[in-house]
């Protein structure tokens, strides 16, 4: 008895030693860095791109890094408490030192498309496009390297986000890892398609359903669809004061989403914040001025195609 009481107590000594190895392995060393590479992109210099590219920044990437200096120079997107640590968005600003304005546009494209930093770095998954058209991502780094404001060199040297032991781990032992890129085009589809136009607004150009499907953690950025709680809500968000909200369904659930809806109640909702009954949208949900009526009739026309989801929000 004695003799399988110490057989046991090695065992169990010698998967605590390596649990406890692998703990300090996590904590105390380097993060992986992958390696960089620089693809090719085409610029748009028309005028009409630009104000795509326009669009996109200000109305999807301008939420998370624009700065209490009006530039994108990053702020505060999470605290120590919450569940990943505290986090704070990049600066993106033409600053050659705490901005891009070293990243050639190629390491940009790169940096979009799979989250690797031009150092190598993992910046995270947070802000990887796969999906967006060749031609999106073109006029997004035009007007990043355009004379608009927003996008001037900022100083603003923002706290180095220090990832907590759950993101080392879920980086290090491969759950948040870099995007695949393949190199394959990506053609933005036709306006006049409009279901498929819409498909390719709500889940690549401004991405809705990453935060109306039922968790960030689930989602599936490669195929949007197969994420579980598609458009149905239920995802926990905040605003940037850090009040958590929870995102409605917005399938066509007459119940518990918009169904009951109009078209130009939508784009009214999505453009104003006001909803039909006169209440408004929480305030973590941007308010898209600037994207035009056609591109949200379009989306509408998409959500009436996914299954509905007919069941309540879990507040």
């Amino acid at each position: 008895m004695k003799k399988l009481l110490k057989i046991v107590g090695i065992i169990v000594g010698g998967i605590v030693a390596i649990l406890a190895c692998v703990a300090l392995w996590i904590a105390f060393t380097d993060l992986p860095t992958f390696e960089s590479k620089s693809i090719a992109v085409t610029i748009p210099t028309d005028s009409a791109e630009l104000h795509v590219g326009k669009v996109i920044v200000e109305e999807r990437c301008a939420y998370c890094h624009l700065g209490d200096d009006g530039k994108l120079s990053g702020r505060q997107f999470s605290r120590a408490g919450d569940p990943f640590g505290e986090f704070w968005s990049r600066n993106i600003t033409q600053d050659k030192e705490h901005g891009i304005g070293n990243y050639s546009d190629g390491q940009l494209a790169y940096l979009l498309r799979t989250g690797i930093g031009r150092h190598g770095n993992f910046i995270g998954p947070w802000m990887s496009s796969p999906l967006l058209s060749d031609k999106d991502l073109g006029a997004i780094i035009a007007y990043l390297r355009s004379n608009s404001p927003i996008v001037q060199p900022s100083a603003t040297e923002r706290k180095k986000t220090e990832y907590n032991f759950l993101v080392r781990a879920l980086v290090k032992l491969g759950a948040f890892k870099p995007l695949e890129y393949t190199g394959t085009p990506v053609v933005t589809p036709s306006p006049e398609n409009t279901v498929p136009y819409g498909k390719y607004l709500a889940t690549a150009r401004y991405q809705c359903y990453e935060c109306h499907s039922k968790s960030f953690e689930t989602n599936d950025v490669y195929v949007p669809e197969k994420s579980p709680g598609y458009f149905g809500g239920g995802n926990e968000i905040s605003d940037k004061e850090f009040k958590i909200f929870i995102t409605p369904n917005i399938t066509m659930s007459k119940l518990h989403g918009i169904g009951s809806w109009t078209k130009e109640q939508f784009i009214h909702a999505v453009k104003t914040g006001e909803k039909p009954n006169g209440k408004v949208l929480s305030p973590a949900m941007p308010r898209l001025h600037a994207v035009d009526d056609t591109e949200l009739s379009a989306i509408w026309d998409y959500l009436q195609t996914i299954p509905v989801i007919d069941v309540p929000v879990q507040k």
